[in-house]
């Protein structure tokens, strides 16, 4: 097991009705801008549960952030926390709405041009940032208890990420009812997104961190035991919570500790995100499956045992369970209508390869992965193989 150090100072509120606690969880003095995507919080009767909360409190609002994160939206909040002196944020939404809290967070209190935060990857420290808590509506990225955002900026066709210990929401709402109301087709995301997430933080190489592997391994196994109720349009309030809960234990920092991860799938994924606007977590599920072929015989140990601890699969050789291992991901993916190539998103994919390849050497991304030796070479190879 590999030196690690690990604090997560996010405070969980799980469970039907929590939000209404949170106005114990923010000071009374607090100029408040509340943050939020399209409007659906007013249909599911979120929007009204936090005005209730908060109606003792000075309290403003913010939408209409779009899914990734656009700087150009973000950039009118920022005028208007820097205009009105807010002094807390609150995210009410999914990932990406989150993920935009944090960049405004980090933008606050910086001097210089908001944008140098993610193309230099400036990190924030703890009690830089202007702290802020969330309010999950769509369990998917697990940025209600990490410290890390992903940021569009469509003018240049660019998502990048940034973050820092300075970046952890003082206190995260996990209410299962939001579940109700969220679309098949964002669940499904949401349940992708989790799943890779979890495969880039295991799909390595054989570790000796044994409670790591078998934590990964049990998220892994939850997610597709609870993907068929939570798809299947009846609503279940455990399966609902189990949902929420794998989301967030998936990227809470937990199970990357004392073991090296990977990132590759994220880093090609974003792309994709940013040429064709594919939902992110498809993209994940694109690039995956390439990227363990390309990437067999330094991963097939660790792919076959996937395959006998997740699978159960526990008939063949190395190479036949990791092989199968591969399938099976894939025919998960399928389970929730999601597609595995890229050429079913758009038909304008025949240069994809070059632009990822060119983006990734002028950015000086020259060795990705667990052994930082995938090239921008590499990366042509794997998107090609996605097609």
């Amino acid at each position: 097991m590999l030196n690690f150090e690990l604090k997560n100072p996010t405070k969980i509120l799980f469970g039907k009705g929590e939000i209404a606690k949170i106005s114990k969880e923010i000071p009374r003095d607090a100029k408040i801008l509340m943050i939020y995507g399209g409007g659906s919080i007013k249909k599911n009767g979120v929007y009204d549960q936090v005005k209730e909360a908060l109606k003792d409190y000075d309290l403003h609002e913010f939408g209409g952030v779009p899914a990734n994160p656009e700087y150009a939206v973000l950039l009118e909040a920022l005028s208007f926390i820097k205009e009105n002196n807010i002094t807390f944020l609150l995210a009410v939404g999914g990932g990406s709405v989150i993920d935009g809290v944090k960049f405004l967070s980090a933008a606050a209190n910086y001097d210089g041009e908001p944008w140098e935060i993610l193309k230099n990857s400036v990190r924030t420290m703890e009690g830089e940032g202007l702290p802020f808590g969330t309010i999950l509506t769509l369990p998917a990225t697990g940025s209600e208890m990490n410290s890390g955002y992903v940021i569009s900026r469509r003018e240049t066709n660019e998502k990048l990420s940034s973050g820092g210990p300075g970046l952890f929401p003082q206190f995260s709402v996990l209410d299962p009812e939001v579940i109700q109301s969220i679309p098949k087709r964002q669940i499904a995301n949401g349940i992708a997104d989790a799943y890779t997430h979890v495969l880039e933080q295991y799909m390595t190489s054989p570790s000796s961190a044994d409670l790591q592997e078998r934590i990964a391994e049990s998220i892994l196994i939850s997610l597709q035991e609870t993907a068929p109720k939570v798809m299947s349009g009846n609503f279940d309030y455990d399966a609902a919570g189990n949902f929420m809960w794998c989301c967030t234990m998936a990227l809470n920092g937990l199970i990357q500790k004392g073991v090296v991860t990977d990132w590759a799938v994220h880093a090609m994924g974003h792309e994709l995100t940013a040429y064709y606007g594919i939902d992110h977590a498809r993209t994940l599920a694109v690039i995956a499956p390439s990227h363990y072929r390309y990437n067999f015989e330094t991963k097939k140990e660790k792919l076959a045992q996937y395959a006998e601890r997740v699978w159960k699969i526990t008939e063949g050789s190395v190479e036949e369970k990791a092989e199968a291992a591969i399938r099976k991901m894939e025919e998960f993916f399928h389970s929730l209508e999601i597609q595995t190539k890229l050429s079913y998103y758009t038909d304008d994919y025949k240069d994809t390869a070059d632009r990822i390849e060119k983006a990734f050497t002028e950015r000086k991304w020259l060795g990705l992965g667990e052994n930082k030796n995938l090239t921008p070479q590499d990366v042509y190879k794997i998107v090609e193989m996605s097609y």
